[in-house]
């Protein structure tokens, strides 16, 4: 399987700490966001995987590449993970020369894809599933051969950050698409059900990317592309089994890092007091 990972964002909502150093290469615990993600592909079973950059992104090819000033320790656990990762699957990246949108992003890949379908994972996206969330896709791809979207349900105030998607339920969380709107606000959307940044995705997508004009924010929108494609060609959404971490902003980062953090038995250990004391401390003193 053939998986794109966008990777081209500004991470305008991490500045400073993002104006040199890429959103995706931020730790969760003691990996980066984008480790997890190309961890995640292939444990869904994906054997070549595109990563998609932009400028100042140099660090995640430098992550996934051999390093000799590391070599007398290559045989530490967390590096030795690594470079077997690196081998699982063959990495390759590309530039997105200007930020125009996800949809733009995935245009970037379509010499690489060619005439095959290609899963799609978001750069700054971690989902904790079982079966991996991509091969739970991957199944009913198989069973439509239809470009397939992961959804879950979201509540009011955040409709209007999502793609949210409309259509009848033809199986107990299987929709059929028929109208996908770009962050609409909350008396637009067709339904509370939103578009995770997870795809299967049919290679009839690019020519539907390249009939879709600007949207929101002026990009070109996935998700304006799927609903052309829509119009054309069956699209699918599926709700899934699993847990997914957005990373989007500062404190969904830090609620990831502590939610990671805490699995660890020894890291759990010394968090908890200090955790408590924390909240003891941010609690009003009685009157």
């Amino acid at each position: 399987m053939k998986v794109v990972i966008p990777a081209a964002g500004l991470g305008t909502r991490f500045l400073p700490a993002t104006k040199s150093q890429p959103k995706e290469m931020l730790p969760i615990v003691d990996r980066p966001i984008i480790q997890y993600v190309v961890e995640e592909a292939v444990a869904a079973g994906a054997d070549d995987i595109l990563i998609v950059t932009g400028r100042g992104k140099r660090a995640i090819e430098d992550h996934f590449d051999q390093s000799p000033e590391l070599a007398r320790w290559s045989d530490l656990p967390e590096l030795r993970h690594l470079e077997e990762l690196s081998q699982r699957a063959r990495l390759h990246f590309v530039r997105q020369r200007e930020p125009n949108g996800l949809a733009g992003a995935i245009e970037c890949a379509r010499r690489h894809t060619g005439n095959e379908p290609f899963g799609v994972l978001l750069g700054d996206t971690i989902n904790v599933c079982d079966p991996p969330l991509l091969k739970q896709l991957w199944k009913r791809h198989l069973a439509t051969h239809a470009s397939i979207l992961a959804i879950e349900p979201v509540p009011d105030e955040k409709v209007k950050d999502y793609g949210i998607i409309g259509g009848p339920e033809i199986e107990p969380g299987v929709f059929r698409c028929d109208r996908l709107v770009e962050k609409p606000a909350l008396k637009d959307a067709p339904s509370r059900l939103g578009i995770t940044g997870a795809y299967v995705l049919e290679p009839a997508i690019y020519d539907a990317i390249d009939r879709t004009a600007p949207g929101v924010n002026g990009e070109v929108q996935l998700t304006d592309a799927l609903q052309l494609l829509a119009r054309e060609h069956p699209v699918y959404a599926v709700t899934f089994t699993g847990t997914r971490y957005d990373i989007g902003d500062r404190y969904l980062w830090i609620k990831t890092n502590l939610e990671f953090a805490m699995r660890s038995p020894e890291l759990r250990a010394r968090l908890r007091p200090v955790i408590e004391s924390l909240v003891r401390e941010s609690i009003p003193p009685r009157t």
